[in-house]
């Protein structure tokens, strides 16, 4: 046919390690499932794993509405400028600041709360995080991967690890232990 390449009689040889479909990914990985020896993890139940551990250590964390807090103090400092005018403003300034504080002071949740309520992509970092930490233990099914963790105090410790740091960084709250 003319206008068309003629075919070679060689197949198409691909790299070494790539899929045969185009952009075709591990669907273990793709679709949030961790794969140990066993079977696949998904996401949710690596969540509730950390929701278990987290709530055995009563983490709680408070996140911080700094955004609330300004502008509750710039409507009181408004205010105060209308009816007192620049000395209403200082006053109003002050007084709002004082309430913005006391309303970004944070009250505290419990982290397994906090966790159940994130988006499915902070849900899917965090799949990653324990992923890292849990894939060196020899596992089969979520049954096992729980009782491993929590048979082992520096496997809670190193998750407890990360996922405080990942409530103080990723969502800017503070993190506290009731006893």
């Amino acid at each position: 046919m003319p206008g068309t390449a003629p075919r070679s009689p060689l197949p198409r040889t691909q790299p070494e390690g790539a899929s045969p479909l185009p952009h075709a990914a591990d669907p273990g990985t793709a679709q949030g499932h961790m794969a140990g020896p066993g079977m696949p993890v998904r996401t949710e139940e690596v969540i509730k794993l950390l929701c278990s551990i987290s709530e055995e250590k009563k983490m709680k964390a408070a996140v911080k509405r700094s955004g609330r807090g300004a502008l509750v103090t710039g409507t009181v400092a408004f205010v105060g400028g209308l009816v007192g005018g620049p000395p209403g403003i200082a006053v109003g300034g002050a007084l709002g600041g004082l309430l913005g504080s006391w309303m970004t002071s944070g009250q505290f949740k419990p982290v397994p709360q906090i966790l159940m309520e994130l988006p499915p992509a902070e849900q899917q970092k965090l799949f990653h995080e324990v992923t890292a930490i849990v894939r060196h233990l020899d596992w089969t099914d979520v049954v096992q991967l729980t009782a491993l963790v929590m048979g082992s105090e520096a496997l809670q410790k190193q998750l407890l690890a990360m996922l405080a740091n990942y409530v103080t960084k990723e969502l800017r709250a503070e993190v506290r232990y009731e006893d």
